[in-house]
């Protein structure tokens, strides 16, 4: 049996998910949560095979969460599977060592299909989204830029991103320029939106 993992925040969604997969003669779902910073404690209690992420979850994203899998239980192989298919969210998955990558419009066959496919030590990646990571290109923000964009995501003023992530508000001005200009955008919530929507935030 393939002893399986499944972190969703939407619990009718979960549910399905579980009960699906759980028809299948050869999957067991033994865990399932609805927040990211539960995900290691649940797989260091039930010891999955495999562990099926949603990106985003509250208190740690799935991709995180799938960077913390690896250190702490390296036989875990990680399946991401998102709503939202967006190039950069697919090479941070690949990064924090995902073994697959799939949006959830596909049929629940597949799905199963997938698990099966990486625990048997394989790389599966949704084709359409594959595409569009290689033609996207890298991310551009350094690792810094991006930080401060993202501290500036619920509006905070410079002053109030300077604070919350210790530097001076002309170094904070200094990356949202250079996170504006590698964007190609016109101000910061510009380049917040067009950051999020290739997947780099």
């Amino acid at each position: 049996m393939i002893r399986l993992l499944l972190a969703e925040d939407q619990g009718m969604m979960r549910g399905a998910l579980a009960l699906l997969l759980g028809l299948e003669e050869d999957i067991e779902v033994v865990a399932q949560v609805g927040a990211g910073d539960e995900i290691v404690p649940a797989a260091l209690e039930t010891r999955p095979d495999v562990a099926l992420l949603d990106i985003e979850l509250p208190g740690r994203s799935g991709l995180d969460a799938a960077a913390d899998l690896r250190r702490e239980c390296p036989g875990c192989r990680v399946l991401i599977l998102t709503t939202f298919g967006r190039p950069g969210y697919l090479r941070r998955a690949m990064d924090a060592g995902a073994a697959g990558f799939l949006v959830k419009d596909g049929p629940v066959e597949e799905l199963a299909a997938a698990v099966r496919r990486v625990l048997a030590g394989e790389t599966v990646i949704d084709p359409a989204l594959a595409a569009a990571a290689l033609s996207a290109g890298p991310n551009p923000l350094t690792p810094r830029e991006t930080e401060v964009l993202g501290a500036s995501v619920d509006g905070a003023t410079v002053a109030d991103i300077a604070a919350r992530i210790h530097l001076s508000e002309s170094t904070v001005r200094n990356y949202l320029s250079s996170a504006i200009g590698k964007t190609g955008t016109r101000n910061r919530m510009e380049a917040v939106r067009a950051a999020r929507h290739q997947g780099w935030l």
